[in-house]
C-alpha cells in the first residue's frame, strides 16, 4: 500500500500546484491515500471552506494542520463540516475539531492519521505530545495497524525524538512545520518510516514561501514587515512511503520533488 506526503500548503500558488500535481504522482507511484499539511493554505496563515474547496480536484484524503489552524477566525465554526481535517490533538481540551481519526482508502483498508503540534520553539500551549500519542495509538491498534503521524514542530531533536518514541507502533512519523525537506528519510529498526521534515508546497524564490525582500528587511534591521506570500515559480516536496497491509510496518520512503510553472 502507497501513501503520498505532502508538505505545508503555502497560498494559493501552493494549491494550483497541488491540484495539478497531486492527481499525477497518485498515478505515477500508484498512491492508495494522500495526506497534506494545509496550515499555511489561507494566504500563508490557516485555512478556512474556501480554500479547502479549491482542492477538489486534488484528491487529498487528510488534510493536516498545526500552529496556524485557528489564523482564520472563522474556521473555528466550520472545522466540523470537514470530517478530512485533523487539528492537533494535543491542543488543550474544548477546542473544536479533531485530532485524529480513522480513514477508509481507497482499496477499503483503514488508516490511521494523527496529528500532533510539538511544544519546542513552537510557542504554543499543546499538551505533552508524546503522552497524547502513546494514548491515541493504543486506541487506534485495536482498529488498524496502518497509522501515520504528522508531527508538526520547530526543533529536530523533539521529532527524531518522537521517531524512536512510536518506531515499531505506527507505520510512519513525518516532520511539518519548517518548509525544508530534510535528507534523512528511512525505515527505522522496528520498521517506522521517518523522515524529520518533508517539505513545503511553495516558491523557490521565496523564504519559507514568503517574499525575500520583506523578510531580508525583518532579519537586517529588525523592523516589522509584512510577509507577503509568494505565488510563482512553486516546487511540491514531499514523501511515498509504502506499507505492508499484513503489518503495518513501512517497506520503503523516499523523497520526492516536483516543480510547478
Amino acid at each position: 500500500m502507497k501513501f503520498l506526503l505532502i508538505g505545508d500548503i503555502v497560498g494559493h500558488g501552493g494549491r494550483n500546484a497541488v491540484n495539478a500535481l497531486a492527481p499525477q504522482l497518485r498515478e505515477e507511484f500508484g498512491i492508495d491515500f494522500i495526506i497534506a499539511n494545509g496550515e499555511n493554505m489561507a494566504g500563508g496563515r490557516g485555512m478556512n471552506t474556501k480554500t479547502l474547496k479549491s482542492l477538489d480536484e486534488s484528491e487529498i484524503d487528510v488534510f493536516a494542520s498545526g500552529d496556524h489552524i485557528w489564523d482564520q477566525r472563522q474556521f473555528l465554526g466550520e472545522i466540523e463540516n470537514w470530517p478530512n481535517v485533523l487539528r492537533p490533538a494535543n491542543l488543550p481540551k474544548g477546542q473544536p475539531g479533531k485530532g485524529y481519526d480513522i480513514f477508509i482508502a481507497k482499496n477499503g483498508l483503514k488508516v490511521g492519521v494523527i496529528n500532533l503540534l510539538g511544544q519546542v520553539f513552537v510557542g504554543t500551549n499543546a499538551d505533552n505530545p508524546f503522552q497524547a500519542a502513546e494514548q491515541i495509538v493504543e486506541e487506534m491498534k485495536s482498529q488498524t495497524d496502518i497509522i501515520f503521524v504528522d508531527f508538526h514542530a520547530e526543533a529536530t531533536s523533539e521529532k527524531i525524538a518522537m521517531g524512536f518514541f512510536l518506531d515499531g507502533k505506527v507505520s510512519c512519523v513525518f516532520g511539518t512545520h519548517t518548509h525544508v525537506q530534510t535528507n534523512d528519510a528511512k525505515v527505522l529498526e522496528n520498521g517506522t518510516a521517518y523522515i524529520t521534515d518533508i517539505g513545503m508546497v511553495g516558491s523557490r524564490n521565496s523564504v519559507l514561501g514568503r517574499k525575500v525582500s520583506a523578510v531580508l528587511k525583518k532579519f537586517s534591521t529588525g523592523i516589522p514587515s509584512s510577509f507577503d506570500v509568494v505565488n510563482s515559480a512553486i516546487t511540491l516536496t514531499g514523501a511515498v512511503v509504502e506499507v505492508d497491509e499484513k503489518t503495518g510496518k513501512a517497506v520503503s520512503i523516499q523523497t520526492i520533488v516536483r516543480d510547478f510553472d
